[in-house]
């Protein structure tokens, strides 16, 4: 038994959304490799990253009532004031937003920010442009999702990117999400964002590299309340 627990450590599970692709990456290998066998070799190499990008590890989420765990892995591209997307139904006034960029060597699982309902989702089609800018959050393709939570309203926005050309959300409008909880995917490069309602203080900086479900990228209130911690 403890043989078979090291093995599942060092081998990180893959997300079942990736098994169609990381099959299609080989078949294609393969078929390739008749033709010319050097295709055979960069084809393997792609089916390694295609497994590598749709790896879904464990994390060990630290919950607390006040704390606000980062959706996604990446950098913290931006931390401040914004206008949300008129579509959340969040009001026209600037709410604190944090947008984690991921890039296509980030694991892409999604995970909820925050304990509570989901109010509802809201996906929109648009464009595909470089995920990183700022305007990508009102012209790119995207997927809001209100998580109705003890603080208030809070979204979270999948925003596709330049590469990525598919939002997947697991869960459905009404079901309950525990904090550090998967909520969904982007394929191949993309960004989240958070908007927090008031009383919300950010915890990261722009340029700071964020965990999904373990970073705590923001916390409700002054007070330092105790942290507990739930491995998944």
């Amino acid at each position: 038994m403890d043989m078979i627990a090291s093995i599942r450590n060092v081998f990180v599970p893959i997300h079942r959304a990736g098994y169609p692709f990381i099959a299609g990456f080989f078949v294609a290998s393969v078929l390739l490799g008749l033709l010319w066998e050097p295709l055979l070799w960069i084809g393997l190499i792609l089916t390694v990253w295609c497994a590598y990008f749709y790896r879904d590890p464990a994390r060990t989420t630290p919950v607390g009532e006040n704390l606000v765990v980062s959706p996604a892995d990446g950098k913290v591209s931006l931390v401040g004031l914004v206008r949300p997307p008129a579509d959340l139904g969040l009001g026209d006034e600037p709410l604190l937003r944090v947008s984690i960029f991921m890039n296509v060597f980030d694991c892409h699982v999604n995970r909820a920010p925050v304990r509570g309902r989901i109010d509802r989702i809201i996906y929109r089609e648009g464009l595909f442009k470089n995920a990183e800018l700022d305007k990508a959050s009102e012209v790119n393709e995207r997927s809001g999702m209100v998580i109705a939570a003890a603080q208030g309203e809070v979204g979270v926005v999948q925003i596709a990117g330049a590469v990525a050309r598919r939002i997947i959300v697991f869960s459905r409008a009404g079901e309950h999400l525990e904090t550090g909880e998967r909520f969904g995917l982007i394929r191949f490069g993309s960004r989240l964002d958070v908007y927090l309602p008031d009383g919300a203080v950010a915890r990261v900086a722009e340029g700071q590299k964020a965990v999904a479900g373990e970073t705590v990228i923001a916390e409700f209130g002054a007070g330092q309340a105790a942290w507990t911690w739930r491995r998944d």
